[in-house]
């Protein structure tokens, strides 16, 4: 048994905290937020910690599927607070889909708004067991003792910013891509730990609907669709609500016009596939207006560098070791992967052999969370490069042959059911391109498919038609 201090009360967070727990660890989590305020969490609870509380989210299958392993009573509380049950194969047109098959209750999820989704995990968190939250409780630091590694810092707790200090055998820091992980641990003279970052470069454009149960809008395609320009996405979510992205380049000027509610509308109209979602004749009523998110960052690091750690009783979970591109939704199952994978290691390795824990936890994340976090980035770089050669009139051409894979396999979706379930799969985190593609016949059979398919094989307009809808 441990004591463990989790810093941030977020989605991973509040799961990490739990795994641990029910464990039989001690667990004490700390978040400068305050608590859900009851049933109005979408109007009245405020997270500026979590810069995008506000903004669309799809919970992936693969989050389904694992929370449903490790924490199933999170499932059943979100259905009783309004979650949305779906099957992103089954919510399909069968035309696009074909006959459903028993393998497709893989791609079960529940959906909902962010603050119903962090609402429902608090709900549970909050009668788990050897676990405290701690709210309006902010960190200032963390606190150090003697270690086992010479000139490497052991954090032995953390330092609040009202003077106070909280003692742990670990801390785990899940305070998401603000994280301040790096100055806390220079302050107390560690090495700086290594990361890279990219700026991810996009620009999210969404507007949250709703309208009674039989005026829904019809699900005519995946949710995420890439067009000359921008992408689009469309979420269902919770209570009879729904999200809307147009997620473009942050380098398009041209587009910025999209924050204003009308040119946003105007824009939506003219995609064949996802109008209704937006529009007004169909029932659709505005919850918001127009919520942008911009400066994010594909990130990650590494507290173990040059083959020693920088610092021991210390480790970084999810968002807070690696953010990425909201659009393909994987941060909340990234957080839980990681999460389940610090559980099983707690499981082998006592937090008082820090030393091998800093180092065992490195290497089982670089082996089970870095793929995850690799494939999509590598993603956004190409539909970066991608929006980029729209806006400069010159085509994006590469020699990456897993972007060929991506594209022949977007193609081959919309003549192809078992080429839908591909993709779906790839983009639900339930499978690697190389696990799918590990065939070579199979990987040749998505290339003929996908062969001679236009650039943007859905209906919509190009830049041209795209500017002259946003003039009105």
């Amino acid at each position: 048994m441990a004591t463990v201090v989790v810093l941030g009360a977020g989605m991973t967070g509040l799961t990490t905290a739990m795994l641990l727990a029910r464990d039989g660890n001690r667990v004490t989590v700390l978040e400068r937020d305050p608590a859900p305020p009851g049933d109005a969490v979408w109007t009245a609870w405020q997270r500026p910690g979590v810069s995008q509380f506000r903004h669309p989210h799809l919970v992936l299958p693969r989050w389904h599927r694992e929370m449903e392993e490790a924490l199933p009573e999170v499932v059943d509380e979100l259905v009783a607070s309004g979650g949305r049950p779906l099957n992103l194969i089954a919510m399909l047109p069968e035309r696009v889909r074909g006959p459903l098959r028993d393998s497709d209750r893989q791609f079960d999820t529940v959906t909902a708004r962010r603050p119903v989704l962090e609402a429902a995990v608090a709900a549970v968190a909050g009668r788990t067991a050897g676990l405290t939250v701690r709210r309006g409780a902010g960190v200032a630091g963390v606190s150090t003792g003697t270690g086992e590694l010479p000139g490497v810092p052991h954090v032995t707790g953390v330092r609040l910013t009202d003077g106070g200090t909280v003692p742990a055998d670990l801390v785990v820091d899940c305070t998401g891509g603000r994280s301040r992980l790096g100055s806390w641990l220079t302050a107390v003279g560690a090495r700086r730990p290594a990361g890279e970052r990219d700026t991810a470069g996009f620009v999210y454009y969404a507007r949250h609907f709703r309208a009674p149960a039989d005026r829904q809008p019809a699900v005519l395609t995946r949710p995420l669709q890439h067009y000359d320009s921008l992408s689009l996405l469309t979420l269902p979510a919770d209570h009879g609500t729904w999200a809307v992205a147009i997620v473009t380049s942050s380098a398009d000027r041209r587009l910025r016009a999209l924050r204003d509610p009308a040119v946003w509308q105007s824009v939506l109209a003219r995609y064949p596939l996802a109008a209704h979602w937006g529009s007004t004749t169909h029932g659709a009523e505005p919850i918001t207006g127009v919520d942008v998110i911009a400066g994010l960052q594909d990130r990650s690091l590494r507290l173990v560098v040059d083959g020693d750690p920088v610092a021991t009783g210390l480790v970084a979970v999810g968002d807070a070791w690696g953010t990425t591109n909201p659009a393909l939704g994987r941060g909340l199952s990234i957080g839980l992967v990681h999460a389940r994978v610090l559980q099983q290691l707690l499981r082998e390795v006592d937090p008082v052999d820090a030393e091998k824990l800093a180092r065992r936890f490195d290497e089982v994340t670089a082996a089970e969370v870095e793929p995850l976090h690799r494939m999509t980035v590598a993603s956004d770089r190409h539909r970066l490069a991608e929006l980029a050669g729209d806006l400069s009139g010159v085509p994006y051409e590469t020699d990456d042959p897993g972007w060929a894979m991506t594209r022949a396999l977007t193609a081959a979706a919309a003549v192809d059911t078992d080429a839908v379930r591909m993709g779906t799969s790839i983009g639900s985190l339930l499978a690697t391109p190389g696990q799918l593609f590990a065939d070579p016949a199979v990987a040749g059979r998505i290339m003929a498919l996908g062969a001679g398919a236009p650039r943007y094989p859905m209906p919509g307009p190009d830049r041209a038609g795209l500017l002259a809808a946003m003039d009105g």
